[in-house]
């Protein structure tokens, strides 16, 4: 951030999993405008995820994906890119594997392999196989003490200044405070500096 002058329509933006190790001096007021807490994914932005990361991929209409959400709390958007690129991976694998036996069978028959016309995929879609073999070997990457610690590092940052304390005197409460030299735009009557 040193270094960096006033320009126009230029905004930084920072993220990280490891807010403890930023420098303090970054975080005080002024340096950046807006802290956010951004938490790991619900059930419904989790089946949001799931759907995005499918959405060019063809799925069997018999998975769930509402249902591999609700199997999901606590993963985050890059646990869920594993069960889906992992599910793909063994679609691939599957497709492979019944071509190299189909290709055996034709060879064993007598049949022209390399003649042959444009066969059909025999894997067209991502079942509800691969997905229970894809969840499997899925894991959390963010554990129960991180999260923790992430949201104390979010509350700390949000209860540093006046927040919901903080509130305007109404008309009446000014009235009376003024008389007791204790209010609160009261900074030590300096109305007598211009007498």
């Amino acid at each position: 951030m040193d270094g960096m002058t006033s320009k126009k329509n230029v905004f930084v933006i920072g993220a990280t999993n490891r807010p403890e190790q930023l420098d303090n001096a970054l975080c005080r007021p002024g340096r950046l405008d807006t802290l956010v807490y951004v938490p790991l994914p619900d059930e419904k932005s989790r089946a949001g995820i799931l759907k995005a990361q499918l959405r060019k991929t063809p799925v069997a209409d018999d998975v769930n994906i509402e249902f591999i959400a609700s199997k999901t709390h606590g993963f985050s958007g890059a646990d869920l890119g594993f069960i889906t690129q992992r599910a793909v991976k063994l679609a691939i694998k599957e497709s492979i594997s019944l071509d190299i036996e189909r290709r055996k069978n034709l060879e064993a028959e007598g049949g022209d392999v390399d003649m042959e016309d444009e066969v059909e995929d025999p894997v067209p879609r991502l079942t509800k196989a691969h997905f229970e073999e894809a969840m499997a070997s899925a894991r959390r990457s963010v554990t129960d003490v991180e999260i923790r610690r992430y949201e104390a590092f979010a509350q700390s940052m949000k209860s540093a200044g006046p927040g919901a304390f903080f509130k305007f005197p109404e008309a009446g409460e000014a009235a009376a405070d003024s008389g007791s030299g204790a209010g609160f735009g009261d900074a030590g009557n300096d109305d007598s500096l211009y007498d």
